[in-house]
């Protein structure tokens, strides 16, 4: 475990820069009620990180808490765990959780990490290069992954903190909930809470969609807490406005969300709790805070109702 582990680290270096006659540089910005542990996925035989807040009062309560589990965490987490801290201090909206930061494999850049634990099929298009020397770019290998997360990283998470197991969402944007769309219909019940932010649903010539036939060919329940958001400006330039660069170019998000949104919903799914939103001049990068904020409300906080 590495808590407590950054003020060590500190006061070594202020003692070796005091002894070396020059000044300790600055400390760097913490979050509070953080720590980080290490964890090595046997099966895939990958080292990764999980980055861990815990709420304010959970050295004082002594009760279970739900688990949020956040993908693409080195981004994700720092803005989630804020979020967390503050909504949940400032209004009883939104109850107190243990974060879970889901990092990168260690040793590789979080493009290439991404892309491989992420989506749930080889990679259909073209043009894709790596931004690893000497590797290829590889996709496809969810399944691995999730089962990392149900096999390893549940069972760590419920050893080590006052978790409330039967009470977990899993968010993610972009790639990210290109997984929980995939977990969604793969294992539903592994998550009671899905926030699906700016899912990549284009994504293997829309595999997700064909994906949620076959579900729904054998299955009747899907009992979870759906969120689905996009920004509008991730849908294609209106005939009125083209070449305007706010929008995207190739791949309608807002309509490939709706058509998902949709797809569930025609099934009436007994258990299902779906919501589907666009945030108005927003964008794929700048709507992420503010879907998972909503996501949250939806999936924990008194908006499911």
């Amino acid at each position: 475990m590495k808590k407590q582990l950054l003020p060590v680290l500190l006061a070594l270096t202020h003692s070796f820069a005091m002894a070396a006659g020059e000044p300790a540089p600055p400390p760097p910005f913490t979050l509070p009620n953080t720590e980080v542990q290490q964890i090595h996925a046997v099966k895939l035989n990958r080292d990764y990180e999980l980055y861990v807040s815990l709420p304010n009062s959970y050295g004082s309560a002594r009760k279970n808490y739900p688990v949020v589990f956040i993908t693409d965490a080195p981004y994700a987490f720092p803005v989630a765990a804020s979020i967390s801290s503050f909504v949940a201090r400032h209004s009883k909206a939104l109850p107190e959780f243990i974060l879970v930061g889901l990092s990168y494999a260690k040793g590789d850049t979080g493009e290439f990490s991404r892309r491989r634990d992420y989506t749930p099929t080889p990679y259909y298009g073209g043009g894709m290069t790596s931004d690893m020397p000497g590797k290829a770019p590889v996709f496809g290998e969810a399944e691995g992954y999730r089962r990392f997360l149900a096999d390893e990283v549940f069972p760590f998470v419920a050893a080590h903190y006052r978790a409330d197991m039967a009470h977990k969402v899993l968010a993610g944007h972009s790639y990210g909930s290109l997984f929980g769309s995939y977990v969604l219909l793969t294992e539903p019940d592994m998550f009671e809470g899905y926030i699906l932010g700016s899912p990549s649903l284009w994504y293997g010539n829309r595999f997700l969609f064909d994906r949620e036939r076959s579900f729904a060919a054998t299955h009747k329940k899907l009992p979870a807490r759906v969120y689905i958001g996009t920004g509008s400006y991730e849908s294609l330039a209106p005939k009125n406005h083209p070449g305007d660069v706010r929008y995207n170019t190739e791949n309608d998000m807002v309509a490939d969300a709706a058509d998902f949104a949709q797809a569930l919903s025609s099934h009436h799914y007994a258990g299902l709790q779906l919501r589907n939103e666009v945030i108005a001049q927003e964008n794929h990068l700048t709507v992420a805070p503010i879907l998972l904020t909503h996501g949250l409300l939806w999936t924990l906080g008194d908006e499911k109702q």
